[in-house]
């Protein structure tokens, strides 16, 4: 039997300098997500609408008195308390692709870091209360005659999944990413998760946000921005236009909804 031959010093070079090049494609790939940094890259047109389910109220100023809140804030509404409190429109302001390893330090493509008031992405605070203890839930589901189920739209359709959604209640963050599905994932205080597709028919605890004590205000911190590291958020976005509506709905501690309606305790 003939006996193979063994590679030679010039094939077992060829074969390393393959290897490295395949590396540095892959480490190319992985960087490849982040579209560019200039005004040009940034993503125009926004919208955000806020609803909430039964029992439950909020504001973006704490009140006196439960009625004094709302059920439903426009992006109007936001626009202008995050005008007075950060000092810039988010009508006229674009959102540019950061990434947070924390949940609330948002760096750039660079390491950067990006303050709040610079408009790079959204700080929201509202105020959450409730006239019963209850678990507030993020919802894709719609309240009756209404489409207002949490989703994000937009004419370029990845620009959904390279946007995230968190809530910071103090306690913990919980971050809505709309690529994950009926899914979380828990990182120390951060939770990770996605939602049912709707008709929903119950509300688990990957949905779940915070609790609230009957009448006793929460302050809860929203955050928008696009994940510069998420696969979706390429040069395709630019320019692009998105509208995001949110919708919360409160159940009891065991996941049934306070308004009779179908959802019950997950089995």
């Amino acid at each position: 039997m003939e006996e193979k031959k063994k590679p030679s010093l010039w094939q077992k070079s060829y074969l390393t300098l393959i290897l490295a090049l395949l590396a540095l494609i892959g480490i190319a790939g992985a960087t490849a997500a982040w579209f560019s940094l200039g005004d040009h890259g940034r993503v125009y047109s926004m919208q955000l609408d806020i609803t909430t389910g039964a029992a439950l109220r909020f504001d973006t100023v704490q009140h006196a008195e439960f009625t004094d809140y709302q059920k439903t804030l426009s992006f109007t509404d936001i626009a202008a308390a995050v005008r007075q409190q950060y000092g810039y429109d988010m009508r006229t302001t674009p959102l540019r692709p950061v990434t947070t390893a924390n949940g609330t330090t948002f760096t750039l493509r660079d390491g950067t870091v990006v303050q709040s008031n610079s408009g790079s992405y959204w700080e929201i605070p509202l105020h959450f209360i409730a006239n019963e203890d209850l678990i507030v839930h993020l919802t894709a589901d719609n309240s009756l005659n209404a489409d207002d189920g949490t989703r994000i739209s937009s004419s370029r359709p990845t620009l959904p999944r390279s946007m995230r959604i968190s809530f910071d209640s103090g306690d913990s963050i919980a971050v809505y990413d709309p690529g994950m599905g009926d899914s979380a994932t828990t990182n120390g205080k951060i939770k990770n998760f996605g939602l049912q597709t709707p008709p929903v028919s119950v509300y688990n605890q990957n949905s779940v946000l915070f609790s609230l004590k009957k009448d006793t205000d929460k302050l809860v911190i929203l955050r928008i921005w696009m994940e510069g590291t998420d696969e979706a958020c390429t040069d395709e976005l630019k320019n692009a236009d998105f509208r995001i509506q949110l919708r919360f709905d409160g159940t009891d501690e065991n996941g049934g909804r306070l308004d009779g309606r179908r959802g019950r305790p997950e089995q």
